[in-house]
């Protein structure tokens, strides 16, 4: 297989079949050794993280495929932390968007002046370009247009998809009495120019808490996947 890229969390490899091979890393992202998943840096590294983050995963986009949400997955293997996905094209140097439940982490950081600590928020999405030096810097549905990143009917299909996916993921915690606070998701274009989620859906792009308290992402893979 052919290396593609090298992420933070993730090596990303061609097959000969034509599809691309997700290895999933035990790094996770944060800063001074601690957890957190809207950083831009590896911040450490867990055992295990690899295999816990692809168990979510294919969990999740196994339930995404049931629901027929658009995807990339195509089967994954735990053991060897490995993921075949179909090969997607990303708006343009990528994208993260965010779906927020409660203010924290970023959101708090840049609306303190007028927001609270876990202050109820009604499922607000946003989206963020993929930019380490600016600090993944906001951008909003008519900068997208104006730059050629997204067209106003790629931004609503995105937004309505980020609803949905955090919807069900929000719904599957609830049943383990676990509450989501905010997910963090990527999309981009199959061959045939649809709009799909692509990357992962694990503890390692969400905040989610049980009675008040952070789950670490190793500790929630633990809980969802063995009830």
């Amino acid at each position: 297989m052919k290396l593609i890229y090298s992420g933070k969390t993730k090596d990303v490899y061609q097959t000969e079949e034509g599809n691309m091979l997700l290895k999933f890393k035990d790094d996770v992202t944060g800063e001074n050794g601690v957890f957190d998943p809207g950083a831009n840096t590896v911040g450490l590294t867990m055992e295990g993280a690899g295999k816990a983050g692809l168990k979510l995963t294919t969990l999740f986009f196994q339930k995404l495929n049931k629901k027929g949400i658009p995807n990339h997955y195509i089967d994954s293997d735990i053991e060897e932390a490995t993921m075949t996905v179909i090969p997607a094209t990303q708006f343009g140097e990528g994208l993260e968007v965010i779906c927020r439940y409660k203010a924290v982490g970023s959101f708090l950081r840049r609306y303190g002046k007028y927001a609270t600590e876990g202050q109820k928020l009604d499922g607000f999405v946003e989206i963020t370009l993929k930019d380490d030096e600016r600090q993944d810097p906001p951008i909003n549905e008519d900068a997208l247009k104006m730059l050629g990143i997204l067209t106003k009917e790629e931004y609503q299909v995105i937004k309505n998809l980020t609803v949905k996916i955090a919807e069900m993921v929000k719904e599957e915690l609830i049943k383990r009495e676990i509450e989501l606070y905010d997910i963090k998701l990527e999309f981009g274009k199959d061959p045939d120019g649809n709009i799909i989620l692509i990357d992962e859906i694990s503890g390692g792009n969400m905040r989610a808490y049980k009675e008040g308290q952070y789950i670490p992402p190793m500790e929630l893979e633990r809980i969802v996947v063995s009830s």
